[in-house]
């Protein structure tokens, strides 16, 4: 990260497009995240991403329990693809709420529509520094 960029306060997780499994083109949602996190720097507000496979090239728990701990997080954002309801997908997000809940129990959990609205899900959740884009937001909910 640039020295220049807003200290980090607000983390997303989700799938990495790259690395789920199917016959599928990911380039369509990797465009899409790329789109949603660039609104944070529009805002003056620091992310971090913590995007993980489904191809069994990552050890999902200790890569999402490492970026959570890696600091206080005032929100976390939950991508659309971990919340999917079915069978082993419904595991997953229930043990990501839980490892959100236990590393980073300040933290407001947010869930965004489509990865593009990212900003926001979280922009619901905290306060958004005035800029140009606009005035800034109350975190009360």
């Amino acid at each position: 990260m640039d020295s220049t960029d807003p200290t980090p306060r607000v983390l997303v997780i989700g799938l990495d497009p790259h690395r789920v499994p199917g016959p599928w083109d990911p380039a369509p949602v990797a465009e899409a995240i790329a789109v949603g996190i660039a609104r944070f720097a529009e805002h003056g507000v620091g992310v971090e991403t913590c995007l993980f496979g489904l191809d069994g090239s990552d050890d999902v728990l200790a890569v999402v329990g490492a970026a959570l701990a890696a600091r206080p997080w005032e929100c976390v954002v939950v991508g659309g693809a971990v919340r999917r309801s079915s069978g082993e997908q419904l595991d997953l997000f229930e043990q990501v709420l839980n490892l959100i809940r236990r590393l980073a129990p300040g933290a407001a959990i947010a869930f965004n529509h489509t990865p593009a609205e990212t900003f926001e899900a979280a922009a619901r959740w905290i306060d958004v520094p005035a800029g140009p884009a606009g005035a800034g937001r109350d975190a009360s909910p």
